[in-house]
């Protein structure tokens, strides 16, 4: 967005540098607000209240003007206060489009080799005791609408935040004016010097207000830049994949975007952000624009506030083409999981929400949900007569309690048994499944290899390592998990699937005990005599007869008996589910030796969210299951950032980032098969 303000710098020159900085806050503040988006979610959500009046903006540019006079010591005191009018203007870049674009084409940019520190060194230059007069009598002369460029360097824009709340086509924000952080200001460099915008009412320049710049000369979109892998190119994927295979190809984003009621509720988490770009009105069109920018095909989203999907997240991914499916967590949560997927790319045949709060189970007393849904990808019509596999999608939010992992593997297990119904096929094989979400587990946790190896032993492990976000080895007494972890009333299994739709065992060949064996010795069965026994008197030829006591012995064993082999494995402590499913991500930057993190919570950094995907096992290392890429092929994904990299950036939140997490995305391909 250009803008344009009308700086009134009282004379003498004593004042003007200070002036000439608060010029330059104004245009840091423009960067941090001014992200522009795009044309379908432009004027959506614009304020259309609170817009003060030119006369009433008047007034209060007088009664500022004659408070700074009134303030003035007398060795500074004028004959006649002189108004000059500077106007500094200059078309700005995006943040996103210098986020999102090519590094190449940004270094080839001569705006954005520009230093902001140069600038300031100039105006410091302009404004010194031996310029300053002849600086004075050259700014008194410029027309009111001629643009100021600083010698060496182009043209800039300084914006005062709008009272009428309204930035970038989106709702308002009410902001204040930063400190000078060159990193912040260097994006608002541009070449284009003709473009003159037009002109704002004139406001005051409010005071500075603290803020905890990035402390680097690195521009952010060099510090917060994340390539995209392409892995279709890798040996392994192109063995896969022949010359007449042909695949349909889709994008997956998983993003927590961060509830408003949250911040609202945990504001002390966000310490280290400065409070405007935590509202609401300058987080949304960053969200929208970012979620644009990637085109997904397939969106799962976290901590979705009710209020604000019904009212605004829908309507816009209506006109970006998405169909919408909304679960809000139980109880009294304001939040909720959203599935929206690209009515163009996939059509709807199953819809499943999952609430994990069952009333009377202590193992399932919270108020998390997930979603899952079966999709059938479309296929363009110049393709004739083929065919290609339905797509199990599903989201979730685990419970974030770190000492109750019991509550989490719980609540894993009861989707995991949803998508086992949902993605099951009449032939008892699976349809290629997408795990995505928020799992508050960290990689190589119990959770997490549960997922990924299918099996977890589980009875005896104290609640807390469950997820591994946090070492309460030293406290007292921890919780621990037992067999079962849940009552069969539940009606899942050890397996994680519903017993209701547990297929029927095979019979094979048993071994028991001797024990065991001989509480069915006075049974109906136990005491017939077999035809082909050879009848020997004495030996043969009597009948076992049993007292009342072994009687009733025999009866209660034969009606446990039933129960024995669904109870059995459980009480064993062992969970299993058949998915085969692998992690899109590594969980490691391999060219900087640190571990990917998708979250940073009190400037610690976390991997928490994933997007698991259906996979062939091909072996087993260590306890550790390897994969390989099956009808569903990983062909490209999103790097995420290391801990050190986001710290750079003042962590998460920041100006360019509007949630606490980071979106992952995936592209995959589905192969398509002749009918």
């Amino acid at each position: 967005m250009i803008g344009t303000v009308l700086c009134y710098v009282l004379l003498p020159a004593a004042r003007l540098l200070q002036a000439l900085r608060d010029a330059f806050s104004t245009c840091q503040k423009n960067v941090l607000l001014a992200k522009s988006p795009s044309t379908q979610i432009e004027g959506v959500f614009a304020a259309t209240t609170g817009r003060s009046v030119p006369e009433e903006q008047e007034a209060l540019l007088q009664q500022w003007l004659e408070e700074e006079v009134g303030n003035l010591p007398a060795s500074e005191s004028v004959p006649a206060a002189r108004k000059v009018s500077v106007t500094l203007t200059s078309a700005w870049l995006e943040g996103s489009e210098l986020l999102m674009t090519s590094l190449s084409d940004l270094n080839t940019s001569p705006e954005v080799t520009q230093c902001a520190d140069q600038q300031l060194l100039e105006l410091n230059t302009l404004a010194s005791s031996e310029l300053q007069d002849h600086a004075v009598a050259e700014l008194a002369r410029l027309p009111a609408e001629e643009t100021v460029t600083v010698a060496g360097s182009a043209p800039w824009t300084a914006v005062v935040p709008q009272t009428d709340h309204q930035t970038a086509g989106c709702a308002g924000i009410n902001v204040e004016v930063l400190n000078d952080d060159p990193a912040v200001l260097a994006w608002s460099l541009a070449c284009d010097a003709e473009t003159v915008p037009p002109a704002l009412p004139a406001q005051p320049i409010q005071d500075a207000v603290p803020f905890y710049p990035v402390p680097t000369d690195v521009p952010y979109h060099e510090i917060l830049w994340r390539d995209w892998d392409d892995l279709s190119v890798q040996p392994c994927v192109l063995e896969q994949v022949s010359e007449n295979t042909s695949l349909f190809e889709f994008r997956v984003m998983s993003y927590n975007i961060l509830a408003q009621d949250l911040v609202e509720q945990g504001i002390d988490l966000y310490v280290h952000c400065h409070p405007d770009i935590l509202s609401w009105n300058y987080r949304l069109p960053n969200l929208l624009q970012e979620i644009q920018h990637w085109d997904p095909d397939v969106l799962c989203l976290q901590e979705v506030q009710e209020n604000h999907y019904w009212e605004q997240l829908e309507p816009t991914f209506k006109e970006m083409g998405f169909a919408c499916f909304y679960k809000r967590r139980t109880g009294t949560k304001t939040d909720g999981c959203a599935v929206c997927y690209k009515h163009s790319r996939f059509q709807l045949i199953s819809l499943s929400p999952v609430e994990y709060f069952r009333p009377g189970l202590d193992i399932l007393n919270r108020d998390n949900v997930g979603l899952v849904l079966l999709l059938q990808p479309v296929l363009p019509e110049d393709l004739g007569l083929k065919a290609v596999s339905p797509l199990c999608v599903a989201n979730t939010h685990v419970l974030f309690n770190p000492r109750r992992g019991d509550i989490k593997l719980a609540q894993v297990a009861l989707l995991l048994a949803e998508i086992d119904k949902i993605a099951r096929t009449t032939e008892g094989s699976y349809y290629p499944v997408i795990l995505c979400g928020d799992l508050n587990s960290v990689p190589d946790s119990p959770l997490y290899k549960f997922i990924r190896n299918g099996e977890l032993s589980y009875h005896g492990m104290p609640a807390w390592k469950v997820s591994g976000q946090e070492d309460f080895s030293q406290q007292l007494y921890p919780r621990k998990l037992l067999a079962p972890l849940w009552p069969s009333s539940l009606g899942v299994t050890d397996k994680c699937q519903y017993v209701t739709l547990c297929q029927p065992k095979k019979l094979g060949r048993r071994e028991y005990s001797r024990d065991f064996l001989l509480q069915f010795r006075f049974c109906e069965v136990a005491c017939e005599r077999p035809p082909q026994l050879v009848l020997l008197e004495g030996v043969t030829d009597a009948k076992p007869v049993a007292s009342a006591r072994e009687h009733s012995a025999v009866t209660a064993v034969l009606k446990r008996h039933n129960s024995l082999s669904f109870r059995a494995k459980q009480c064993s402590g062992v969970i299993q589910h058949s998915l085969n499913l692998t992690s899109v991500y590594s969980h490691f930057l391999p060219h900087r030796g640190r571990p990917e993190v998708t979250t940073m919570p009190m400037g610690l950094g976390a991997t928490v969210d994933y997007i698991f995907y259906s996979a062939e096992p091909v072996e087993s290392k260590a306890g550790r299951r390897l994969y390989k890429d099956g009808a569903l092929k990983l062909l490209g994904r999103l790097s995420l950032l290391s801990e050190d990299v986001l710290l750079m950036a003042n962590g998460l939140p920041n100006p360019f980032c509007s949630s606490d997490h980071l979106c992952l995305l995936a592209s995959f391909g589905l192969e398509i098969s002749s009918l």
